[in-house]
């Protein structure tokens, strides 16, 4: 039987073990690489709000950004300014955090995940007093490509 002060002391870890949750469940995120040319921008805030998500990051510098989309296999039309290497995967752009969640969720047979261009709006393009554009995340590999979600900013269509 739980006296007043157990009775308590359990409510207050649960509490705190709920308020937990999602720091918790983001716990076993795996590293993402991102690799960048040294003066870009968009890409150093691109890779701050996939830490902010729960991702660890490490960041690469070099101006030879191209050798490594080449290595990766990211499709030319298909590039933008920063790609990133995680759980098997290629991430190229300016893709939002929770597109890559699930993609690491549903593991489907892909090379990866790219967002063309650089969107106003989408993650590390966001440009104050302007409207967010709508673009789509693009899954891409071997067997062609489908789009993995829409995005008008960060607000997931």
């Amino acid at each position: 039987m739980l006296d007043r002060r157990r009775f308590l002391t359990v409510l207050g870890t649960v509490g705190a073990l709920q308020a937990m949750g999602p720091a918790l469940a983001e716990a076993g995120l795996p590293k993402i690489i991102v690799t960048k040319d040294p003066s870009c921008g968009c890409c150093s805030a691109w890779a701050d709000h996939m830490k902010s998500a729960g991702f660890p990051v490490e960041v690469r510098e070099t101006p030879e950004i191209n050798r490594v989309k080449v290595r990766l296999g990211v499709p030319d039309d298909l590039a933008s300014c920063h790609t990133a290497e995680v759980g098997g995967y290629v991430i190229e752009g300016h893709v939002p955090a929770d597109a890559v969640k699930r993609l690491l969720a549903e593991k489907p047979q892909a090379r990866g995940l790219a967002v063309p261009g650089m969107p106003v709006g989408s993650p590390g393009m966001e440009v104050k007093g302007a409207a967010p554009d709508k673009y789509d995340v693009v899954l891409f590999g071997s067997s062609g490509r489908a789009t993995f979600a829409r995005y008008e900013g960060a607000r997931l269509l």
